[in-house]
């Protein structure tokens, strides 16, 4: 569609992910409630709303503004069943698929392409910060995560990061400085703790610049699959099949490995994660080995 007019609603907080993106011509965020642009939206008279969250906040935009509107499947009570009475009744179908049916209204069909991510070129040289020993590579390690129970534990991280020899950076937030520190001072100087040092757009170009990934499900790890990076992804409470796996272009040659406990009665407990295993032993994440990992590594790479 040549001559739309592509306008994007988000939280300030993850203005930076789109910000770069030539083909929305213009964002517009929120810190708390809708209330702070609902006016602005409701003065843009669009003629038609693709709805990615189908949730109360978005449904209060779509009743406002009085415009076409279709949202995508949440799955909510397939989801349901497989958490609580283990029924598997999900589709064989990623997220992005069916983000994409909520815009089939517009003959809208997926290109294949994969996902869009567009660095800043201005943060270009943020690989040229780390220190010397780096610069000719090194193995990106996403350990943060939104919830604990999708979280690789800091023990296990240390025993990967002391069976490695390259060059490691860590990567999370601000939430992962503390555990980002301890690994670091357990392991050697050939990890950096990166948590938190970086922006998101920042974090970006380390992911960019990494020989290899290796992630928690988080949002660094889609990141990495929309810039055709190899990926090793390490899954907890949560599973593949809600959808939220790395999503490569069809004729992509990057390679995802995912590692995961499989037959767990436990296992998935949630559709998002909790602050601590509901049974106390966290199985999904400590049964997958330091070793598991590298050998996954090495299936793809050196190290």
């Amino acid at each position: 569609m040549p001559d739309v007019i592509i306008h994007y609603l988000t939280k300030e907080k993850f203005k930076s992910v789109i910000e770069q993106n030539p083909y929305i011509d213009a964002i517009f965020t929120i810190k708390k409630g809708i209330d702070e642009v609902l006016l602005d939206l409701i003065g843009e008279r669009y003629d038609f709303i693709i709805d990615l969250h189908n949730n109360l906040r978005t449904w209060r935009v779509k009743m406002a503004l009085h415009s076409p509107s279709k949202a995508f499947n949440k799955l909510n009570f397939h989801k349901w069943l497989k958490v609580n009475l283990k029924i598997d009744l999900l589709p064989a179908k990623h997220i992005v698929d069916r983000y994409l049916d909520a815009a089939s209204p517009l003959g809208i069909t997926n290109d294949g392409s994969g996902l869009d991510f567009f660095l800043d070129p201005e943060l270009s040289e943020t690989r040229f910060s780390l220190p010397e020993s780096f610069q000719n590579g090194y193995l990106a390690i996403v350990i943060g995560g939104q919830h604990k129970t999708k979280m690789y534990p800091v023990d296990q991280l240390i025993a990967l990061c002391l069976k490695v020899k390259d060059p490691i950076v860590l990567l999370g937030g601000p939430d992962d400085v503390e555990n980002g520190e301890y690994i670091a001072k357990e392991t050697g100087l050939h990890v950096l703790n990166a948590c938190g040092k970086y922006s998101l757009m920042e974090s970006a170009w380390l992911i960019a610049g990494a020989t290899h990934i290796v992630t928690n499900d988080t949002g660094l790890m889609h990141i990495a699959a929309a810039l055709r990076k190899d990926i090793t992804s390490v899954w907890g409470n949560t599973i593949p099949e809600f959808g939220m796996y790395p999503y490569f272009p069809k004729e992509s040659i990057a390679i995802n490995n995912m590692l995961e406990v499989k037959g767990l009665s436990c296992r998935p407990c949630s559709k998002i994660g909790f602050k601590q295993c509901p049974k106390g032993h966290f199985k999904c994440m400590r049964e997958i080995k330091s070793e598991t990992i590298i050998e996954s590594i090495k299936s793809i790479t050196s190290i």
